[in-house]
């Protein structure tokens, strides 16, 4: 029997506006920011590994460390749930526009479910 999609959960890297977690938290979304977690000042690392084992994809804008991570994680097979990478032309100081990106990525894969294990997407 099929295993059922996890369902799409995100955690916001500290380089994210914490308000854009507040507003999608508004629009319905499972989300936590490392600054309302106490978490800020932890390594990227650190960070990757705490949303693997809560099943949360890391939103960040840190697109350079993710992505070395991201493959280290995958040749090591360390649990790993997927980075979504916000471009700079995406400004952090406008959280609502960030929010309606997230909203837009997230009704791509709602109905088709989670995009799998060691993803990278962008999102602009």
């Amino acid at each position: 029997m099929a295993r059922p999609a996890p369902a799409l959960r995100y955690l916001f890297d500290e380089d994210v506006n914490p308000e854009v977690a507040r507003i999608a938290a508004r629009l319905g979304f499972d989300v936590v920011s490392v600054h309302d977690l106490g978490r800020r000042g932890l390594s990227d690392l650190d960070q990757l590994r705490f949303a693997a084992m809560d099943g949360r994809i890391v939103v960040t804008r840190n697109r350079d460390d993710f992505i070395v991570l991201t493959v280290d994680a995958f040749r090591a097979g360390d649990p790993h749930h997927g980075v979504l990478i916000l471009p700079h032309t995406v400004r952090n100081d406008r959280p609502a526009e960030i929010a309606r990106v997230l909203e837009a990525w997230h009704g791509r894969w709602q109905d088709v479910g989670y995009p799998g294990d060691y993803f990278i997407d962008f999102v602009s």
